[in-house]
């Protein structure tokens, strides 16, 4: 199982071609799922785990990884479904990844191979299933449904974030600015989107939100084609790096190609480990990169972009 990720390094060459691995693996049923293989930090089978005192009965206990101790949730629990056995476990598989600054393991009943595809074939899910789901995308491969977990949800649920803005960063002065001002914001997960969005309201900035890279497109192409300069009307675009139909990466390059909207100030922002994203950023013409999520750092970024247009 160690080698499963041995093709992780050419994932690099991704960059800008709307392209993605995906990382299949089952729970308790014959389901496949899937999750980016850029989240994923590596796969091994699970080791004996350390129980500890606990608010959730999802999270089993923490295992020590190369010097680290690193907490293990189960997946299947988590979304709802039947929980592994204590006496499975140690065949079961763990699935390292980071999310938004924070290392975990997921546990889970086989982990299958890596697929290469495109994000233009990973599709939202139908929109009849409704909202209260832990999916955020679906893919047909071979006759079969692959569902794409929401982890960032799954995430929320577990570990609620804030989204105040702290008063130091949001002054006074600061809101007044901001309330000149409209962001478009653009995630496939709708915990995300509301995260960013109640944090930019809470600044002062109006706020627009995508579900994903080829509807903000095709809402940029529209207000240009009626006559708008879409750089006056949005201060900046905040934009997710993995979604369906079309990624972020992509997304910034079509925006740098249109002279209508070249100038657009746009921050990708991304859930995997920053060192990676950063020369990706630079690559696609983007102007910078955050973390997410964290409220303060998602203001900072705005604050800076309106003292720069104000020549301050």
């Amino acid at each position: 199982m160690s080698g499963i990720l041995d093709t992780v390094n050419l994932r690099t060459q991704m960059v800008g071609q709307n392209r993605l691995e995906l990382l299949l693996f089952n729970l308790e049923t014959d389901q496949t799922y899937g999750i980016n293989v850029f989240k994923v930090r590596e796969v091994l089978q699970c080791p004996e785990l350390t129980e500890v005192p606990r608010q959730t009965t999802a999270i089993k206990g923490m295992a020590h990884i190369r010097g680290e101790t690193i907490p293990v949730l189960d997946l299947s629990e988590a979304i709802g479904r039947n929980a592994i056995p204590k006496e499975q476990q140690q065949v079961c598989f763990l699935i390292v990844a980071e999310y938004n600054k924070r290392t975990l393991a997921f546990l889970v009943r086989k982990v299958d191979r890596i697929l290469n595809t495109h994000w233009d074939q990973i599709m939202a899910p139908p929109a009849e299933i409704g909202v209260e789901n832990y999916l955020t995308a679906v893919f047909e491969h071979e006759g079969k449904l692959i569902e794409i977990l929401d982890v960032e949800q799954i995430l929320a649920d577990l570990y609620p974030m804030a989204t105040k803005v702290s008063d130091d960063v949001a002054t006074s002065e600061v809101r007044s600015k901001a309330r000149e001002h409209h962001v478009l914001c653009v995630d496939d997960s709708s915990v995300a989107r509301n995260q960013m969005q109640r944090s930019l309201e809470d600044l002062g900035c109006k706020v627009t939100t995508c579900n994903n890279g080829r509807i903000a497109w095709d809402l940029l192409v529209q207000l240009a084609e009626k006559g708008n300069d879409v750089t006056e009307l949005f201060l900046m675009v905040i934009s997710d790096i993995e979604m369906p139909e079309m990624d972020g990466y992509t997304l910034a390059a079509m925006i740098r190609e249109d002279p209508r909207m070249e100038r657009m100030h746009i921050v990708l922002h991304s859930s995997l480990s920053g060192g990676f994203n950063v020369s990706m950023v630079k690559k696609v013409g983007a102007d910078g990169f955050l973390a997410k999520f964290n409220p303060d750092d998602l203001a900072g970024v705005v604050i800076e972009r309106i003292k720069k247009i104000e020549g301050r």
